[in-house]
């Protein structure tokens, strides 16, 4: 097996390998449960297409692709701070110790106990009485 082989054979396992990684990310981004998930999600679907374009590079020859990916992976990093932040300044923290509890969105529902639906965060509880 000559060294050229064993390198198409990696890329077409890399690239076949990503390929489930990209069904997989994008089913945690479509099913969530949560805003944090979504968002792990998209920076893991960045760090999926900086691999397809690393094997693309490797498979054409052209070194350019790697400065692609390279700044494509700073534009993700940029990207996954600034939803953190957006999540941190929102109103979707709980007022815990820690500050890591998520609260559920005001329109989430639940199922009550005749099966109607009930809202998860009443309107009621923030009023002072």
């Amino acid at each position: 097996m000559t060294p050229d082989m064993i390198v198409d054979v990696a890329a077409d396992l890399s690239i076949a390998i990503l390929s489930l990684a990209l069904l997989l990310t994008a089913f945690r981004v479509i099913k969530g449960p949560t805003l944090p998930d979504r968002v792990l999600a998209l920076d893991m679907l960045v760090a999926v297409a900086m691999g397809f374009i690393v094997v693309i590079a490797i498979r054409t020859g052209f070194t350019l692709y790697i400065d692609i990916a390279i700044a494509l992976g700073l534009v993700g990093f940029l990207a996954t701070v600034a939803f953190a932040r957006f999540i941190r300044s929102s109103g979707m923290r709980d007022e815990t110790e820690t500050g890591f509890g998520v609260k559920p969105h005001p329109m989430a529902y639940d199922s009550g106990a005749s099966g109607e639906d009930v809202p998860v965060v009443s309107a009621d509880r923030d009023k002072k009485e």
